[in-house]
């Protein structure tokens, strides 16, 4: 237990504590928000001694539950004890008033039992490993291999994903043995039996609501939804900001935030010297505008390529992404916050990608999987052939289908590299089944069965949210931010918020212009110059740093993975030598990914 909280003393530098009984050892880091005393020690228990709980989280609506139980002996301030209060009266259903984002056990002495839960949207992290009667669990993978009880290989079958999507699909890892506990999920553990069950998913609980209302107030719906999110994410007893890039996203929520904050909103934006990378005016127009205190923190390229290494280290889980997420976080703290609000989210569900133009284009075209599977195949590969690109090697793909149906088409629209070639790179006959093929066939499933399915563009956002969102963007904006401290909390997922959008029929959403349902809904709190400006995100020059001032780095790690046997060196080392000599079709993400695996693989101590 010791080595296990003394892994990730990162996420919680504020307090350490333990609790070892029979069969059950519980431990926790504290990063302390709300009630800042030592009465917030954890692991805690409750009045009558009977419940013990471990929690990494917020929850939002705590005051509220608070109300609701007056017969409770409260001797703190914190959220955590109303779960205990709240177990005590309405049992494991008390999950479902719970509005916030958060990982828990909760272990019940008298009936020797175990229950673990996961917030709906796959916020927090939850990693497990089972082997015979033990079971661990905990926030990070590093935690579990501090352990000594999890053997430090590599899970074979988590490859095909991770060189598909750059990350690998929960409840798989990277590491051989060790699951994520899904969002919306609980286990339970009694009697050395361990069974796992879905209390909420988006699918299930989409509200049509808005299925027959107009769309004006369909709009003060989404202003008030989201206006009530903000709210709820400003209650903390630390110093708290923003991110704001300037975006529509980050630039609503920090909108929103002055409206309902008691105090001035700090904001916290990363720029950069170089025009073509910053989006410093954007930012500093919706810091004037709502009047924040404004942090503009300018670094350099060279700057940000100084902070890679550190950025790698902190890595828990391989990604293709997070160093932006890393920076970020770590000039926010630096600045004395401990707790920021981000615009993560926006663009799932309100149609921000072009993946939803896609899907709504490739819905229209329906009709081409009329035409026989090998005319298809003819025409795709002599557009590959003719105008070679990363484009047609996608529309290539698509032409091959069997099925132009959501499940089919969306996983291709997201895959970084095609099937076709990993069979070369990793020199086998067949690979393991699309995870995320897998992942939307079953959303689709689960919304056939309902009485009413959900608009093209709320499946779109779905498959968005179980996929990318969740295996990538949240996975890294938590374990970059918590390398530092630092607690990210996001409005656009606000459950509520959710189940109403994706029941939004089409028409009031289709995105004829950025994000036009969530703009409108804001009215005119936005300026045009945001609303119309054109999406950037960080660009920086990845693709000169991979052939110059990382070369040796990237060079190094990539020789080394191919002295793995798990891809096919030769293939691997043409791959790379197509990157460096200017290869269109080979972008600097593709090898970047397989950079960053074997950092991860070297600094974890795994082996194949």
């Amino acid at each position: 237990m010791d080595a296990m909280n003394g892994a990730i003393t990162h996420r919680g530098p504020d307090d350490c504590g333990s609790l070892i009984e029979a069969g059950v050892a519980l431990g926790q880091r504290r990063l302390s928000i709300i009630d800042l005393s030592s009465a917030g020690h954890q692991p805690m228990v409750s009045a009558d001694g009977n419940l013990v709980l471990i929690f990494n989280g917020e929850i939002y609506n705590y005051q509220e539950l608070k109300q609701q139980l007056p017969a409770y002996p409260f001797q703190t301030q914190t959220d955590t004890e109303v779960i205990l209060a709240a177990w005590q009266e309405w049992g494991r259903d008390c999950v479902h008033r719970f509005n916030g984002m958060f990982a828990f056990a909760i272990w019940d002495r008298v009936r020797q039992e175990a229950f673990i839960f996961r917030d709906r949207l796959g916020i927090k992290p939850l990693y497990f490993y089972r082997r015979g009667e033990v079971l661990l669990f905990t926030s990070e993978v590093r935690a579990l291999l501090a352990s000594g009880l999890v053997p430090r290989k590599l899970n074979p079958a988590a490859f095909a994903d991770y060189l598909r999507y750059q990350t690998v699909h929960a409840p798989d890892t990277m590491v051989l043995g060790v699951q994520m506990l899904l969002p919306g999920h609980f286990m339970h553990v009694r009697n050395k039996q361990v069974e796992m069950a879905v209390y909420w998913s988006p699918e299930k609980n989409a509200s049509h609501e808005a299925a027959g209302k107009p769309y004006q107030e369909v709009k003060k719906d989404i202003h008030d939804l989201l206006q009530k999110a903000v709210a709820r994410r400003l209650v903390a007893d630390v110093p708290f900001g923003a991110f704001l890039s300037g975006g529509i996203d980050s630039s609503a929520i920090v909108g929103l935030m002055s409206e309902v904050a008691s105090q001035r909103v700090k904001t916290f934006a990363v720029t950069f010297a170089e025009e073509a990378f910053s989006e410093a005016k954007y930012a500093a127009a919706i810091a004037r505008k709502f009047d924040t205190d404004h942090t503009e923190i300018k670094l350099s390229p060279d700057d940000f390529l100084e902070l890679i290494p550190s950025a790698l280290q902190a890595m828990d889980h391989p990604s293709g992404d997070g160093p932006n997420t890393y920076v970020v976080s770590k000039v926010t703290r630096a600045a004395g916050i401990t707790m920021a609000l981000s615009g993560l989210g926006g663009d799932e569900l309100f149609g921000g990608y072009d993946v939803f133009k896609r899907m709504a284009t490739l819905n229209c075209y329906q009709w081409l999987a009329a035409v026989p599977q090998q005319m298809r195949r003819i025409a795709g590969r002599s557009l590959a052939a003719l105008k070679p690109s990363v484009s047609s090697d996608k529309i290539k793909e698509l032409l091959s289908l069997p099925s132009w149906k959501l499940d089919y088409t969306y996983p291709i629209t997201r895959q970084v590299l095609p099937d076709a070639y990993l069979l070369q790179l990793t020199g086998r006959q067949v690979l393991e089944s699309n995870r995320v093929q897998q992942i939307v066939a079953a959303s689709q499933q689960v919304q056939e069965q309902q009485y009413d399915g959900l608009p093209l563009l709320s499946q779109v956002s779905v498959a968005e949210i179980s996929t990318y969102m969740q295996n990538t963007l949240l996975r890294d904006t938590d374990q970059m931010s918590m390398a530092h401290a630092l607690e990210v909390r996001v409005p656009f997922l606000d459950y509520e918020l959710v189940e109403y959008v994706l029941g939004v029929p089409d028409k009031y959403k289709y995105p004829v212009s950025p994000k036009k349902l969530l703009t409108e809904a804001l009215g005119d709190l936005l300026p045009m110059e945001i609303i119309n400006r054109p999406k950037m995100g960080f660009v920086l020059p990845w693709q000169h740093w991979l052939r110059q001032e990382l070369y040796t780095f990237a060079d190094e790690k990539i020789q080394n993975l191919g002295k793995r046997g798990i891809l096919q060196a030769a293939e691997l080392q043409q791959l790379w030598q197509r990157f460096l000599n200017g290869d269109a079709s080979v972008t600097w993400s593709r090898v970047w990914a397989l950079v960053v695996l074997e950092n991860w693989i070297q600094e974890n101590g795994l082996e194949a």
